[in-house]
């Protein structure tokens, strides 16, 4: 597994070493002690997975502490556009956003860590996205920023993506007080 540093701190590119042959593939999706050495020791709880048509955006969601959640986020079919927020208020990178593409061929994933908002577009039909949570989700605790708030420059590539209700109603960015 190759851990790539973002420009966000805290925030992990992993690339796992994949081997392939006629049978197929196979490749380490997790290792706790590679985890450990980049200084993540949060434990795992929760796996969440989704299954999305193109055009589906979810996002930018996080819960509030103590149901902050550490989230690492693979695409295991299709492709997605996976954007992180950084909402803590002490770090350089507060308000700023990594954004990358995952997908099934690149097999690449993000670490995620308490104190980010999330979320993805799929560009793909039948995209499957799973994630590996470190707290358990917690509705009274949930919070959404809008998506498409103009502050924060996402290029999503899209202008009518495919929304949930909380998505189209998130809070813009400006009006946002930050637990972390």
């Amino acid at each position: 597994m190759e851990v790539i540093t973002t420009p966000i701190q805290d925030l992990f590119i992993i690339q796992p070493k994949v081997f392939e042959d006629d049978r197929g593939y196979f490749y380490e999706s997790y290792n706790k002690e590679v985890f450990k050495k980049i200084g993540v020791s949060d434990e795992f709880v929760q796996d969440n997975q989704s299954l999305s048509g193109k055009g589906v955006l979810r996002g930018l969601h996080f819960q509030n502490p103590p149901f902050a959640q550490g989230k690492l986020v693979r695409a295991i079919k299709g492709s997605i556009l996976d954007v992180a927020l950084d909402i803590r208020k002490s770090s350089k990178t507060y308000g700023q956003h990594f954004d990358i593409v995952l997908n099934e061929t690149n097999k690449t994933m993000l670490w995620i860590p308490p104190g980010f908002a999330h979320g993805f577009l799929t560009l793909e039909d039948q995209t499957i996205f799973s994630y590996k949570c470190t707290n358990t989700y917690n509705k009274q605790s949930e919070d959404c920023i809008l998506w498409n708030d103009p502050t924060l420059s996402v290029k999503w590539g899209i202008d009518n993506p495919i929304l949930s209700d909380k998505d189209k109603t998130g809070k813009y960015f400006k009006d946002f007080v930050s637990m972390f």
